[in-house]
């Protein structure tokens, strides 16, 4: 099937479950039959993997992408040889871990950016090994947007019907505070719109959480609505948005799942992730907004708890190869 989309997959922090749970949904027919995949990673790591969960596959040294060959049974990998798996502990932070990572996420970026690949699908990384490696972003997102240039970036989390995007994510809650403002929530509610037109919805539907409790009752208990979120919700309506808010946080959600959202627009990490994770933590995936290419990412950490265990829930990783081939070959989002 030559039409399929190629696929990097970024096997994550070789210590945690990213190479299990990316061997796991790689057993999946599935995805062979609409994409051609391959991981960005250690061969020998995916070998691991492949051992740990008891796969009759194998893994494939890649040496360039023309070497994928995209056929069930054999994991192809993009090795850059740049990280001595023996000397990784399942479970334990390692700087050697970080650096490797965020050099297969710039390989990666740099594969989607030149269009030599049409989507990413991220495992997850661990911020304290790349930090130790040196590198100051925090997650793959501001990897991407540093590689990139992208201006206005944005995660959303989805569950199956309920979508939530970040007005911020990876912020101390004091300082996500300080993001509340007119221009940052008019900029998200317009990037959200621009996206979701994007991917198939004529006209987007986007609630917009309120910052404080019962959404400040009228200035009683803050001013972030009055002056920040319900300004820029106007500001939208008036550009064309289907914008609707501030609504309460305790009520934007359950509206969502209902249906009468199509997104909604959370104000910080915690009070976008909670809903979703509660919703239905093993389906919800992450998808980055504003970014020159298709990426799509796990809903979880690297898990060092259970490393090495081979009992880590792979659904997650699958749906989000799954979305990433949706929006890669029909621009649309499930």
């Amino acid at each position: 099937m030559p039409d399929r989309p190629l696929l990097a997959i970024t096997m994550g922090d070789p210590a945690g479950i990213g190479p299990e749970v990316t061997a796991k949904a790689l057993q999946d027919k599935w995805v062979y039959d609409h994409v051609r995949p391959f991981v960005v990673g250690s061969t020998a790591a995916m070998s691991d993997a492949l051992r740990l969960i008891g796969a009759s596959g194998s893994a494939n040294l890649a040496h360039t992408i023309d070497d994928v060959k995209g056929e069930h049974g054999t994991i192809d990998v993009l090795d850059l040889e740049n990280l001595d798996y023996g000397s990784i502990e399942p479970g334990k932070i390692s700087a050697e871990a970080g650096r490797a990572v965020v050099e297969w996420i710039l390989r990666a970026g740099e594969l989607a950016s030149s269009g030599q690949v049409q989507a990413i699908a991220t495992a997850p990384i661990n911020k304290e090994a790349c930090k130790l490696a040196g590198h100051s972003d925090i997650g793959h997102m501001e990897i991407f947007q540093r590689q990139t240039g992208a201006k206005e970036v944005a995660t959303m989390l989805t569950a199956r019907n309920l979508r939530v995007v970040h007005l911020t994510t990876h912020k101390s809650v004091r300082i996500a505070c300080d993001y509340v403002t007119k221009d940052n929530v008019l900029a998200k509610l317009k990037l959200t719109d621009e996206c979701f037109k994007e991917w198939g919805f004529p006209n987007p539907r986007i609630g917009v959480a309120a910052l404080n409790p019962h959404a400040s009752d009228g200035g009683l208990i803050g001013d972030e609505e009055a002056n920040h979120i319900a300004p820029a919700v106007e500001a939208a309506r008036e550009m064309g948005i289907d914008a609707t808010g501030p609504v309460p946080a305790d009520s934007v959600f359950p509206q969502a799942i209902d249906g009468k959202y199509d997104a909604v627009l959370a104000m910080y990490h915690d009070q976008g992730h909670i809903p979703i994770k509660v919703y239905d933590f093993s389906m919800s995936i992450s998808v980055n907004l504003g970014l020159p290419f298709i990426r799509t990412s796990v809903d979880h950490g690297t898990a060092f708890d259970i490393a090495g265990k081979g009992i880590a829930d792979a659904t997650s990783m699958l749906e989000c190869i799954k979305v990433a081939v949706s929006l890669a070959s029909e621009s649309k989002l499930p």
